[in-house]
């Protein structure tokens, strides 16, 4: 489970105080090195989520920044959560969610380059998540078995305003990791818990034929980017069930922000986790902690 207090910061965040964040981490082990792609925010006035920053370390802590997109590169008001892939053919994909200028509707596109820093010059971007009028689509997890890509990916109503906060996380399967077969909700909200009004898978791990998902979760809109970090237990058709009565993570004081969990499994060494957690001043940095094999 995540421990603030054991966690590292890797990368503060661009200003002081509400609404300057670094984080919602997407991290990647390859080789010798953990890759990891993560958003910097402003406050709304400012610009909100302006560039993803794609870094390399080969102690997990210690970041090497070797790409940086921003926001104009792909026409978005704003950037959310990034995915970061291992293509199977050993390129790599980045998938970038972009907020709909003058709207509250998001997509998603996918960008190709044969490696990590050639994200913001390669001209492969393709639309994968366009959303529609009445969802809003961002945020993805994705994977690949060695068959087929599976997502899960966070969805937000939008015909009534005052409800496009919520949240659930829909899945869907892909044989290119472009174009998708839907296959339902993979994780809701509980009626009556602190999960009740949105859940967002962040990190799934497998074991053997187990699994389970960190996930992001709040009781009410005013929990808006103040959400806390719930595990989930998968049943190996990619849906899940909440696990627990409370969240496993949550800020230093027991609130706050913890969220956007990314899980990397170390060979048998145990997992490093990154996530983006609140500070006393109403910033998020990005942290790191390691969790040794037990």
């Amino acid at each position: 489970m995540p421990q603030p207090d054991r966690a590292q910061v890797v990368v503060v965040p661009p200003g002081e105080g509400s609404g300057y964040w670094a984080g919602a981490p997407s991290a990647v082990r390859s080789g010798d090195h953990i890759y990891l792609a993560y958003r910097l925010r402003r406050p709304l006035r400012d610009g909100r989520g302006y560039a993803i920053v794609i870094a390399r370390s080969a102690d997990g802590v210690e970041l090497e920044t070797i790409d940086v997109l921003e926001k104009d590169h792909i026409g978005a008001e704003s950037l959310e959560r990034p995915g970061l892939v291992r293509r199977p053919d050993g390129g790599w994909r980045l998938y970038v969610s972009g907020a709909t200028p003058g709207t509250l509707h998001w997509w998603v596109d996918a960008i190709d380059a044969p490696d990590p820093s050639g994200f913001s010059s390669s001209g492969r971007r393709r639309p994968t998540l366009p959303g529609d009028a009445v969802t809003a689509m961002k945020d993805p997890v994705v994977s690949w078995d060695g068959e087929q890509w599976h997502l899960w990916v966070c969805c937000h109503p939008l015909p009534d305003p005052a409800e496009a906060d919520r949240m659930v996380t829909r899945y869907a399967t892909s044989r290119d990791g472009i174009d998708w077969d839907w296959h339902g909700v993979a994780l809701e909200g509980r009626p009556g818990r602190w999960d009740q009004r949105g859940t967002r898978i962040t990190s799934v791990l497998h074991h053997g034929t187990s699994s389970f998902a960190y996930y992001d979760g709040r009781a009410s809109a005013a929990e808006n980017w103040d959400e806390r970090t719930g595990i989930a237990v998968g049943d190996g058709s990619g849906h899940f069930q909440a696990y627990g009565a409370e969240p496993v993570g949550a800020g230093q004081d027991g609130s706050g922000a913890l969220r956007y969990v990314s899980a990397v499994p170390l060979n048998g060494e145990g997992h490093r986790l990154y996530y983006e957690a609140s500070r006393p001043d109403g910033a998020h940095d990005l942290r790191t902690e390691l969790v040794p094999a037990r």
